[in-house]
């Protein structure tokens, strides 16, 4: 006689490594996802020129290295965005220039943060305008040719 296959229509809770690695890989998965938009800014940098180029510019000048008409006779000169040196670290988390630090200069002004009074907030910018404008900023950085 063979045995009686079970009724039951349970699953087994016994682990087993395939689950093990099946619960791990989604668990990486969804870490992914939650971590993953934090790196990359997530504007469109041609949509952040046009609104660089129609409210930053004047100091920060076109090509983003600080020498805008009225930049160039600033002090402290306006930040010069081509070198991708931030000076600020609004989120205090000891890393500066990060997404969120710009966007809350961007949104505050500097002088909230030590700055200039001349940078001055933004705060009818969109979210999205003011991740398209630091796409933007990320695009103007000029990267130096590697040392042979």
């Amino acid at each position: 006689m063979h045995p009686r296959p079970s009724c039951n229509p349970r699953p087994s809770k016994e682990r087993t490594p395939m689950n093990s690695h099946f619960t791990a890989l989604l668990v990486a998965l969804f870490l992914a996802f939650l971590v993953a938009p934090s790196l990359a800014s997530a504007g469109d940098p041609a949509a952040g020129a046009v609104i660089f180029n129609a409210n930053c510019s004047s100091c920060h000048g076109i090509s983003g290295k600080g020498d805008g008409p009225v930049g160039a006779a600033l002090t402290p000169s306006p930040r010069n965005f081509t070198v991708g040196d931030f000076a600020f670290d609004p989120n205090e988390n000891g890393v500066k220039g990060e997404d969120e630090d710009l966007q809350l200069v961007i949104a505050n002004g500097a002088m909230k943060y030590g700055g200039s009074p001349l940078m001055a907030p933004w705060p009818t910018l969109t979210e999205a305008q003011v991740e398209d404008i630091i796409a933007h900023i990320r695009s103007l950085k000029v990267e130096e040719p590697a040392a042979e």
